[in-house]
C-alpha cells in the first residue's frame, strides 16, 4: 500500500500528471483520428456506433476485475506500479497497429482489424487506468490535499484537449500528408510513444510499500477464482451501497454521457452549418473551439474550482460549475452563427466549466468515499472504487459512441455529403444545447443531499485514526 501523508512532494504530484495526460491524451487523439473513418475510409454511422460501443463495454465491465486484482495484489513493487508500466506499453503497441488500415483493403476488413485492435487497446486501458486512478487516492489523506493532487493532474491532464483538435489541421493539410489515413498511420506512432512514455512515469516515480507481508489481502491464485469473483461482485454491491459513491457515479455518468453524445457534433456544426459543408473554408476553427477551450478549463476553470472548493466546499462548488456549464450550452445555440464564427468563443468560458469542475472534484470525492468504506469494512480498496467510478464513465462513453451516431442516422444527418436532408443540421443543433442541459441539470438534482463535507470527512479520519491507534 502506498503511504498515505496529508502534504505529498510535488514531484509526486508531477509524476501523477504524467500519467494523467496520457490517460487523456489516448481518447483525445481517438476522438479525433476517428473522424478520418467515417470522412476517409468509408465507415457508416452504424458501424461507428458499434466501434464505439463494444470495446468501451467490454472495458468498463473489466474494470472491477482489475479493481480487484491490484486491490489484493503481493508484490514487493506495491499494489500498483507493475500494472500501471504493463498496461502502458499494452495501450501503445496496440494503438499503432489499430491504426495501421489502408483503403485499399475495403471496409470490411477495416472494421474487423480495428475492432480486434480496439478490443486490445481496451484492454490495456483496465490494465493501467484503474490501478493509476487507484495511486491518486492514496497519496493523501488531507481532504483539500486530495482536491489540490486532482487539481494539478486534470491541468496537466487538459493539454491532451488542447493539442488533440492540431491533428484536424494535420490530417486536411496535404503539404505535410497526401490523405489523411496515411496521416493516422504516421501520426499514431508519435502518439503512442510520447504518451507510452508520459503513462510510465507515475510507476517509475510514485514509491509504493511493499506488500508482500500483508495478510489481509485475498489470494490471487485458480483455487481462488471463484471465490475471488463472488468478492468482487461483493465488493461493487458494498461499494455501490454507499450512498454518497452512488451519487458520484450517477452524476458523472449523466454529465460525461451527454457531453460526450454531443462532443463529436462541434465539428460538424461548424462545418456544415457555418461554412455549408466546406472543410477546407471551415480551416482552423473546429480546431479552435476543442483547443481554445481546453485551454480555458486548464489555466482558469480549473484554478478556480480547486480555490473555490477550499471556500464552499466541493458540492457547492460542484453544483455551481454545474450551472456556468448550463450557461454556455445554452449560448452555443445563439452563437453559432454562419459568417461569423468568432461568436462562439464567448461560450467557451461557462461551457468549460463543465468536464473541468467534473473531474477535479469528483476524483477527490470518490477518495473520501475509500475512507469511508474502510470505517464500515476495514479495507482499503482504492481499486475497487476508482474502478466503479470509472466504469460508469466508460460505460457512459460506451453508451455516448452508440447514441453520437445513431442520432446522426436518426435525424438524417450523413458526415462528408456536401448536401443535407432539411432539417438535420438543426437537428444536430437542438441536441448539442438540450442533451447536455438536460444531463447536467439531473446530475446537480443527485448531489443535492450528498453530505461528505470537510467536517465529515474529518471525522471519519479522526475514527480510522483511533482505531488504528488501538
Amino acid at each position: 500500500m502506498s503511504s498515505q501523508t496529508k502534504s505529498v512532494p510535488m514531484s509526486h504530484k508531477l509524476a501523477f500528471g504524467a500519467g494523467m495526460l496520457a490517460n487523456q491524451m489516448f481518447p483525445a487523439a481517438l476522438s479525433i483520428f476517428i473522424v478520418v473513418l467515417v470522412e476517409d475510409l468509408g465507415f457508416s454511422p452504424v458501424l461507428l456506433s458499434i466501434i464505439a460501443f463494444a470495446p468501451r463495454l467490454f472495458d468498463s465491465i473489466t474494470d472491477p476485475i482489475m479493481g480487484f486484482i491490484s486491490d489484493n495484489t503481493k508484490s514487493r513493487w506495491g499494489r500498483r506500479r507493475q500494472y500501471v508500466f504493463v498496461g502502458a506499453l499494452i495501450i501503445g503497441i496496440s494503438y499503432v497497429f489499430m491504426w495501421q488500415l489502408y483503403p485499399e483493403n475495403g471496409v470490411t476488413y477495416n472494421f474487423i482489424y480495428f475492432m480486434f485492435w480496439s478490443f486490445i487497446f481496451y484492454l490495456g486501458i483496465t490494465i493501467f487506468g484503474v490501478p493509476y486512478s487507484a495511486m491518486g487516492y492514496e497519496m493523501s489523506t488531507d481532504f483539500h490535499e486530495r482536491t489540490q493532487i486532482m487539481a494539478i493532474a486534470q491541468f496537466i491532464g487538459q493539454w491532451a484537449w488542447v493539442i488533440a483538435p492540431w491533428f484536424w489541421v494535420l490530417f486536411y493539410d496535404p503539404s505535410w500528408f497526401e490523405s489523411p489515413d496515411v496521416a493516422v498511420r504516421k501520426t499514431s506512432i508519435w502518439v503512442a510513444v510520447i504518451c507510452t512514455i508520459l503513462a510510465i512515469i507515475p510507476a517509475l516515480f510514485i514509491k509504493s510499500k511493499s506488500t508482500l507481508d500483508d495478510e489481509n489481502l485475498s489470494p490471487l491464485n485458480r483455487s481462488n477464482i471463484v471465490n475471488s469473483l463472488k468478492e468482487i461482485l461483493e465488493s461493487f454491491k458494498q461499494a455501490y451501497a454507499i450512498v454518497e459513491f452512488r451519487k458520484l457515479c450517477i452524476a458523472t455518468f449523466l454529465i460525461f454521457n451527454s457531453f460526450q453524445t454531443i462532443a463529436a457534433f462541434s465539428f460538424f456544426i461548424i462545418v456544415y452549418h457555418m461554412f455549408s459543408g466546406d472543410a477546407g473554408a471551415a480551416g482552423l476553427w473546429p480546431t479552435l473551439h476543442g483547443s481554445i477551450g481546453a485551454l480555458i478549463t486548464t489555466f482558469i476553470v480549473i484554478p478556480i474550482v480547486a480555490r473555490i472548493s477550499k471556500k464552499l466546499g466541493k458540492k457547492k462548488t460542484f453544483i455551481l460549475s454545474q450551472s456556468i456549464s448550463i450557461i454556455g450550452y445554452a449560448l452555443f445555440w445563439f452563437l453559432f452563427v454562419p459568417g461569423k464564427p468568432y461568436l462562439f468563443f464567448i461560450a467557451l468560458p461557462f461551457f468549460s466549466f463543465g468536464i473541468g469542475g467534473l473531474f477535479t472534484l469528483m476524483m477527490s470525492m470518490t477518495a473520501d468515499v475509500c475512507d469511508l468504506d474502510e470505517l464500515n469494512t476495514g479495507k482499503r480498496r482504492e481499486g475497487m472504487f476508482g474502478a466503479i467510478y470509472w466504469l460508469m464513465v466508460k460505460f457512459g462513453t460506451a453508451i455516448a459512441g452508440l447514441l453520437t451516431w445513431l442520432i446522426m442516422a436518426w435525424i438524417g444527418f450523413t458526415p462528408g455529403e456536401v448536401s443535407q436532408p432539411e432539417g438535420a443540421i438543426t437537428g444536430l443543433r437542438l441536441f448539442y444545447t438540450l442533451f447536455p442541459i438536460a444531463g447536467t441539470l439531473l446530475a446537480i438534482y443527485t448531489m443535492i443531499n450528498y453530505d461528505v463535507t470537510e467536517e465529515r470527512a474529518a471525522e471519519v479520519r479522526a475514527a480510522l485514526a483511533a482505531r488504528k491507534k488501538a
